[in-house]
């Protein structure tokens, strides 16, 4: 079962912190605003698998990522998963519905783990932008990173060859999952092989199979199934040109 109360426990700086303080386009907020947007967040939970939002649904809400991780996905006419994004804590989605109030979502946001997330309604976030202009630049800013992150998962999908495209997935999880350690990045994997395939656009038997090769290569090592070590970064790289 969802729970949801308001996000003024924040205040304290409890629990995870205050969620908006995670978020890099609020940076720039001074602590009385800081305190001010904060008292405007309602908070929810979700547990594993449970579903944020829907695709094709409406919603008035920036969704901010508080604790725990998320997966964006898009499921074609024959049921087969593309997931387009994975999120962490001080991530946020929903940014697109504060321009278009009309639009719908055109994924579906998964909870991979026990996830807290905070809100701000299309209200709150335009009386915010009002009295903060650089909110709604670095908001844009944020749009557009995003949609070339879209675009550049559309062409790979199309045109790169599956090793380069895994090898370009395991540099983005250094950024975003990774933990130097070593002379190394040891990565605690958010997601199952299965679901790895998915974000590729390739088979789970091509994930285990080219992975195997790259451990092969010096690349990386595996060390279970939701953890791998980056043995040379520089390599990978190399490799993805």
């Amino acid at each position: 079962m969802m729970k949801e109360h308001s996000c003024s426990r924040c205040l304290n700086y409890g629990d995870h912190g205050p969620c908006a303080k995670k978020v890099p386009i609020f940076g720039s907020l001074s602590d009385l605003d800081m305190v001010k947007l904060t008292g405007m967040i309602s908070h929810k939970q979700f547990k594993k698998g449970q579903a944020l939002i829907n695709e094709g649904e409406k919603s008035d809400k920036l969704f901010i990522i508080n604790q725990g991780q998320v997966k964006l996905s898009k499921f074609t006419v024959n049921g087969k998963e593309q997931i387009l994004d994975i999120m962490t804590c001080g991530d946020f989605f929903g940014e697109l519905n504060l321009f278009h109030h009309d639009e719908v979502s055109n994924f579906t946001a998964y909870a991979i783990e026990e996830t807290e997330i905070c809100q701000l309604t299309k209200d709150d976030i335009d009386r915010v932008m009002a009295a903060n202009p650089d909110i709604a630049i670095k908001l844009l800013k944020e749009v557009t990173k995003r949609l070339a992150h879209t675009e550049n998962l559309a062409q790979n999908l199309a045109t790169k060859d599956p090793e380069v495209r895994i090898a370009q997935m395991l540099l983005e999880f250094c950024q975003k999952f990774g933990t130097e350690k070593g002379g190394g990045v040891l990565i605690h994997l958010p997601i199952t092989r299965e679901e790895i395939a998915s974000y590729v656009g390739v088979t789970r038997e091509t994930i285990s199979r080219k992975l195997s090769k790259f451990e092969d290569l010096g690349l990386i090592s595996l060390t279970g199934n939701k953890e791998l070590f980056i043995q040379d970064q520089f390599a990978l790289k190399q490799y993805t040109q």
